[in-house]
C-alpha cells in the first residue's frame, strides 16, 4: 500500500473506520483519523488506540484495507 492510497481512505468524508491487514496476520484497526499519523517520508504510519497503545507500521507490510462500520453504541431497532 502507498501513502497516496492511504490518504484517499484518510480523506474520505465522512471518514470510515478500517482495518489495515498486515503480513504476518496482525489486524490494526484505524477507528478514527485522529488516530493515525504518516512519517515525512510516507513510508511508515503510526496508528493510535483508545488506549494509548500504537502501531508503528510500514506501509509496504500492508496487506489489505477492511472498512468496518462505526461503533457508537447504539442498535437499530427493527
Amino acid at each position: 500500500m502507498t501513502i497516496e492510497q492511504l490518504k484517499v481512505v484518510y480523506d474520505a468524508v465522512p471518514f470510515k473506520p478500517f482495518v489495515l491487514h498486515l503480513a504476518d496476520g496482525r489486524e490494526i484497526p484505524v477507528r478514527h483519523r485522529d488516530f493515525i499519523m504518516s512519517a515525512p517520508s510516507g513510508r511508515t504510519i503510526v496508528v493510535y488506540q483508545p488506549d494509548d497503545t500504537c502501531n508503528i507500521i510500514d506501509l509496504l507490510l500492508v496487506t489489505d484495507l477492511e472498512f468496518k462500520p462505526a461503533s457508537n453504541g447504539k442498535h437499530r431497532k427493527r
